[in-house]
């Protein structure tokens, strides 16, 4: 099997923490999203570390693997550039799709800003296989993919997570993300035991591993990313560390950032956790917080675990593309009907699909529309400056029957037209918005020539009506 270089511990590098991680002792590694870096204007403080040899990983969430469509040739390119200008070993990405709908369904494309669960069905992995292959042949460096979180079951799935996470490996070569905040989540959500997860993944197919912090309420758990490591999280990792030495982890925070010291305590935590279990492995015990995930011996490996079976790849191996058959086009057109039906049923009001908890696509309806709001706000800051204490419930409300079909920025412009064609009362707000709204939906910068100022003066009578 092709080794990766062991990783060591590492954090989850974002611009608002970016001095703080500079500063911390004993940082092997950071993960970025891929998304937030241009390959010609690497953020200075990623530089700074690259010169220390602290190693860069680009880690996507919008190429939608898990979704019906092939993966989009621009969004694998812009990922393998992302690998090479920050000199990556390898590169992560989630199983899980993005966006639904298109040409497959015949109906609107809809995005939902977030990763889905894909169905754990034959459908479903012969279709996560084949875009694996497409993106592992595109890619100068390893591919490895992660599990997610959900709040939502399909109905009619036929594997368990392990089973589903063995079969991608074993017939792709491809690696392992493991998120154990995720099992965490899913054995709250979804009564999934993570100790039976790990004892039918191959664990000797794992990257490295993710840990991160949640929130529980109304008995769901919430993935944050926002909130303190739980002990039953640090209980999963013990489990997994006790069955294989996880090459690298990584604790994850994207938003209410608190002291670096808390940090770099939960870094340590984190640590001595994994070196606890490692030094414990032959007695095999991983109770943390009262939560007892009890490790079990990994199950016998073949495939893509401890040696390839034959004519398959090995974890990491360049794989060539392979041309569609018969067989998975059918397989893409019912998984695309199935998706483009859940999504919009989250995002568009539609009927909730059969066989679907109601109550929770309401949960994930709602945490979806939180979560669009949440990032419009940071990608476009003056919207909630100029709304105030208006902003979050005029968002909510427009995202309840205005469905996201581009990216975050073209969903500011179009809830602040939306506000505009409303016919907002005239007021100081009201004229920033449109000044805000007119100044980014034209050209960039604004032309001076005679025919754009004449739009946008069309544009200005207009929505001033």
């Amino acid at each position: 099997m092709q080794q990766l270089r062991p990783l060591g511990t590492g954090i989850g590098w974002r611009p608002e923490i970016a001095e703080a991680v500079e500063r911390m002792p004993g940082i092997d590694w950071v993960e970025a999203v891929a998304e937030n870096v241009c390959p010609g204007h690497v953020p200075e403080s990623l530089l700074r570390l690259r010169a220390r040899g602290v190693t860069v990983v680009p880690h996507g969430v919008s190429l939608g693997l898990g979704g019906a469509d092939r993966p989009d040739a621009s969004r694998l390119t812009a990922l393998a550039e992302r690998a090479e200008a920050l000199g990556s070993p390898l590169v992560t990405e989630h199983i899980a799709f993005v966006r639904a709908g298109g040409p497959l369904t015949a109906s609107p494309l809809l995005e939902a800003g977030h990763l889905l669960p894909v169905p754990r069905t034959r459908d479903a992995l012969d279709v996560l296989c084949a875009n694996v292959r497409a993106a592992q042949a595109a890619l100068p460096v390893p591919l490895a993919v992660e599990n997610i979180a959900a709040l939502i079951s399909w109905p009619g799935e036929e594997m368990t997570e392990g089973q589903f996470l063995y079969d991608l490996a074993d017939r792709t070569g491809v690696r392992l993300l493991i998120d154990v905040a995720n099992l965490h989540t899913n054995h709250v959500n979804r009564g999934e035991d993570p100790s039976k997860a790990l004892d039918e993944l191959p664990v000797e197919a794992i990257a490295y591993v993710h840990v991160a912090g949640g929130f529980e309420r109304d008995g769901v758990w919430h993935d944050s990313h926002a909130h303190p490591v739980p002990e039953p999280v640090l209980g999963i990792l013990a489990d997994l560390a006790s069955r294989v030495a996880p090459p690298g982890v990584l604790l994850e925070r994207d938003d209410n950032f608190p002291e670096p010291a808390e940090l770099e305590r939960e870094l340590t935590a984190i640590r001595h956790t994994v070196t606890r279990a490692r030094a414990r492995a032959t007695i095999g015990a991983g109770t943390r917080g009262g939560v007892t995930y009890a490790p079990t011996a990994p199950k016998a490996i073949t495939g893509s675990g401890v040696e390839p079976a034959a004519g398959r790849p090995e974890p990491g191996a360049p794989v060539r593309a392979e041309p569609a058959s018969g067989a998975e086009d059918a397989a893409r057109q019912r998984l695309a009907l199935a998706q483009a039906a859940l999504l919009s049923a989250l995002v568009a009001g539609t009927p909730a699909p059969e066989g679907f908890d109601r109550v929770r696509l309401g949960v994930q309806g709602r945490a979806l529309a939180a979560k669009r709001a949440d990032v419009v706000a940071k990608v476009a800051p003056e919207l909630p400056e100029i709304l105030a204490e208006v902003y979050r419930p005029a968002f909510l409300a427009y995202a309840q029957g205005h469905p996201m079909t581009g990216g975050y920025r073209r969903d500011a412009l179009d809830f602040a037209e939306h506000l505009l064609l409303a016919g907002l009362p005239e007021s100081t707000e009201t004229r920033a918005l449109r000044e805000w709204w007119l100044e980014r939906s034209g050209p960039a910068p604004l032309s001076r020539r005679p025919g754009a100022r004449l739009a946008r003066a069309t544009r200005r009578v207009l929505l001033g009506r």
